[in-house]
């Protein structure tokens, strides 16, 4: 028979013939297209060879018409092995659902360690992880990475200065670092206070030092306003100046907004696709569909899988179609000046320090070009003008 490997896929038989007229019964077989290999003749009245499985049927048949008996001596090939595997499959069902639980269980959290954290504001952080899907049992490649953790717990907890976030094995690792109460102030040396701009003083709050100025004086950038030199002629002693000198002070904006501008914005629709990846290659398990959005934006995770201690070089890849839209918006030119207005105030505010103060604002210039509104603006402020300057031995 040729391409006897082909055997192997369709199963076959090794038989025993016994009894008068062998011969013929293989000429018969031969003569009805059944495929036979490897005879051999034992003595007169013995002969065994191999045949397909699929031939038995039409070999039994031309058995009944002779003298001959058949004996079944072996079987070997796919379907023998299949019945075999299905005889002993409660054997392979369970090493399969074994590893299939270790390999789950090697993917869960199953421990949470919180370091360095009073028992409060650990009770808060545990609460907090468990509003992020962060507890005993979770699946590891449904959780966030550990920095957009670590992100959440300091925006979220206002007690903690710092956490860090490590997974190692199935237990996260936290870290924390509490915010503590203001250290008493160490012990300073003698210094003035000087103004760090020009200004017209507005009020006076002097701790220690002698004031050099009065309220609606004006002065100079690097004036003394609070001497650390106090006492008598003859008797005078050096201190460290301390107090906070507000005065009116003046800043110049500039702002140039357009009367029309285009931009995107999330909808907050989505649309998710799951794959397990190895190396380059990715096998879609969920999400088959191409995302019904003509704008989006594609954000990945990509998260190994584990196996017992072992990280494995299979991942489960998550990717997210958000949706964005094109929005264009449009000022008319009052709103234009209206908004530039209301920006220019939000940047001098964000450069002042929170005890600062805008006492007054002027248009100083307002223009229209090319489609945009240009302004400049005048503000008068009230904030901290004082500084330390080091009094240094000889003055």
């Amino acid at each position: 028979m040729k391409n006897q490997w082909l055997s192997y896929f369709s199963g076959s038989v090794k038989v025993k013939l016994s009894g008068k007229g062998i011969e013929r019964l293989i000429n018969a077989c031969l003569r009805n297209d059944i495929f036979i290999w490897k005879v051999k003749k034992h003595d007169e009245y013995t002969a065994s060879f191999y045949m397909l499985l699929k031939d038995v049927s039409k070999v039994r048949l031309l058995v009944r018409k002779s003298e001959c008996k058949l004996y079944f001596i072996d079987r070997s090939g796919m379907p023998f092995l299949i019945k075999k595997t299905l005889l002993n499959s409660g054997f392979f069902i369970g090493t399969f659902l074994f590893l299939l639980l270790i390999f789950l269980l090697s993917n869960m959290v199953w421990n949470i360690q919180v370091r360095g954290a009073k028992p409060e504001t650990e009770y808060l952080i545990l609460k907090e992880l468990k509003k992020m899907g962060i507890e005993r049992g979770a699946f590891q490649f449904m959780i966030d990475d550990p920095e957009a953790i670590q992100k959440k717990l300091t925006d979220h907890i206002e007690a903690i200065t710092w956490v860090g976030v490590e997974l190692k094995g199935t237990t996260f690792y936290f870290q924390v670092v509490e915010k503590n109460q203001p250290k008493p102030e160490k012990k300073m040396g003698v210094r003035h206070l000087v103004a760090k701009k020009k200004a017209v003083i507005t009020n006076m709050f002097v701790e220690e030092g002698q004031p050099l100025v009065s309220v609606n004086d004006y002065v100079s950038k690097g004036q003394i306003l609070v001497s650390g030199f106090i006492g008598k002629e003859g008797q005078t002693k050096t201190v460290p100046a301390r107090g906070k000198i507000f005065g009116e002070t003046w800043y110049k904006s500039t702002v140039v907004l357009p009367l029309q501008s285009t931009f995107h914005v999330f909808t907050g629709k989505y649309y998710e696709k799951h794959y397990l990846s190895f190396k380059n290659i990715s096998l879609p398990v969920w999400g088959w569909k191409k995302p019904a959005f003509s704008h989006y934006e594609i954000e990945q995770q990509k998260k190994p899988f584990h196996f017992w201690r072992w990280k494995l070089p299979l991942f489960y890849e998550r990717v997210i179609y958000r949706e964005k839209e094109k929005v264009e918006r449009n000022y008319s030119w009052e709103e234009a000046f209206q908004k530039a207005r209301e920006i220019a105030r939000k940047e001098l505010l964000s450069r002042l320090e929170d005890d600062a103060s805008i006492k007054g604002e002027k248009i100083l210039h307002q223009a229209k070009e090319n489609g945009k509104v240009r302004l400049e603006m005048h503000y008068q402020v009230i904030e901290n003008i004082g500084t330390p300057q080091p009094i240094i031995q000889g003055d």
